[in-house]
């Protein structure tokens, strides 16, 4: 059996990148992976002169955190940064028609009506909510500081495009804290949104970038920088148990014991390793539900679409009726993503509110095509297709999402050596996955294998 004093399982970015904190710090731990590539759901992939990601398609770079990262890793060649047309983003109003969000849309019929916008513009002078109350959903924040209209239009499709989720059932304090700490802060977000804009000019503002692989390149970086004996690819943890002071795994590959345990899984995943050692502890990381989404790339030559794509991409309400989430224009975003002459669109499919288990990827390439031919004015069939589907996508921070974290770290704390990381926690954006390594990393107290707890 081998001996290691701390072994982390999980080769994702909020794991791999743990793991190189960790070993920068001269604490040598051992990185388990199940599958053959590192990244979690990151995976990028280069066919027919097309470049995909079957996953997340770009990082919001703010603060020194990830650009450190990124240096540290010899990357900054690397980087690509978003087209400044990302900064458009669409979204299908009523009529079946994308509109660009912006200032203009208060001045516009074409996504609000009239009493909508007079709502919105009213904002600064609604009451502020009690912080004493109860947890409050997306949807009734938003209905209350800004009206129905601004949730069916603009506030909806944008938290299905991010989250996958249902707004009605994620909690604003967890899912978006920034909307509830513009509230608590200065009593309206339209106030406190002004006032973020000005402090932002002074403090730099952020970036959307990928680098010229695809996003994998990062998780690829952060594994090719580690000694070769401390990643183990294709090794499963089957089973683990707390034996004394040591945790014992076992693997297909051989047993391991361990002094510090490190998961940095989804919460299914946790659960299941943890379910006969903390079945209490299991069935809190268990109730975090992670709808399935699939995300569908399609290649057109650019005659073939009448859109203009000048834009991130677009969001469809889901009043509309329409199964497709949205779809980003990653050949505007990010150079080098379609052969010359030709498009890459990627479509979303699934999420919270519309089951696509069972469904094939066929079924959902030609949905997704029959949903944005019309929208974007797409004529012919797709030169190049493909589909992925993530049957547990983003983790749903749902109404009392905060407080059940609290009570797995309460759970959590009653087994010593062992360590829960993952971004069902702290945001599920790529640069929180960072920051929650990187947080570990500074709290991390490392245990000597012979003499115990320094």
């Amino acid at each position: 059996m081998s001996s290691e004093t701390v072994i982390v399982v999980g080769a994702g970015l909020t794991g791999l990148s743990a793991t190189w904190y960790l070993h920068q710090r001269g604490i040598p731990a051992l990185l388990l992976e199940a599958e053959a590539e590192v990244g979690g759901n990151l995976r990028s992939r280069s066919e027919d002169g097309f470049l995909r990601d079957l996953g997340p398609n770009s990082l919001m770079i703010k603060g020194d955190l990830l650009p450190d990262l990124i240096r540290q890793l010899q990357l900054e060649d690397r980087v690509v940064e978003a087209n400044p047309l990302a900064r458009r983003r669409f979204v299908l109003n009523r009529r079946g028609h994308p509109v660009a969000l912006g200032p203009d849309v208060l001045f516009s019929s074409s996504l609000l009506s009239l009493s909508a916008r007079l709502r919105l513009l009213s904002e600064p002078w609604r009451p502020r909510r009690p912080q004493s109350q109860n947890d409050e959903s997306i949807a009734d924040f938003v209905r209350r500081r800004l009206g129905p209209e601004a949730l069916t239009w603009m506030v909806d499709p944008f938290v299905s495009g991010v989250f996958a989720g249902d707004p009605e059932k994620l909690s604003v304090t967890a899912a978006l804290p920034r909307l509830a700490a513009m509230e608590a802060e200065s009593g309206s977000l339209l106030r406190a949104a002004l006032r973020r804009r000005r402090a932002g000019k002074k403090e730099g503002s952020s970036r959307l970038v990928s680098f010229r692989g695809g996003l994998q390149e990062l998780p690829r970086a952060l594994a090719a920088r580690l000694p070769p004996d401390r990643l183990a690819l294709s090794r499963p943890l089957t089973h683990l148990q707390r034996r004394g002071e040591l945790w014992h795994l076992q693997t297909p590959a051989g047993d391991l014991e361990c002094r510090r345990l490190v998961l940095a899984l989804p919460a299914a995943e946790s659960a299941r390793l943890l379910r006969a050692e903390a079945p209490e502890l299991a069935a809190e990381l268990e109730a975090i539900v992670y709808p399935a989404v699939a995300t569908v790339a399609l290649g057109f030559p650019r005659e073939a679409v009448d859109h203009r794509l000048d834009g991130f991409g677009l969001l469809i309400p889901r009043r509309l009726g329409i199964e497709t989430l949205g779809v980003l224009f990653s050949s505007t975003l990010f150079p080098e993503r379609a052969p010359p002459g030709m498009v890459l669109l990627t479509a979303f499919l699934g999420g919270a509110q519309q089951d696509i288990s069972g469904r094939s990827p066929a079924e959902l390439e030609a949905q997704a095509l029959a949903d944005l031919r019309p929208i974007l004015g797409i004529r012919g069939d797709p030169a190049y297709h493909r589909c992925a589907l993530w049957p547990r996508a983003i983790p749903q921070y749902a109404l009392g999402h905060r407080q059940r974290v609290e009570r797995i770290h309460e759970l959590r704390r009653q087994l010593a050596g062992l360590e829960l990381l993952g971004n069902w926690q702290g945001g599920v954006a790529l640069g929180d996955c960072v920051v929650q390594a990187d947080a570990f990393q500074r709290t991390f107290a490392q245990v000597d294998t012979a003499t115990g707890p320094s």
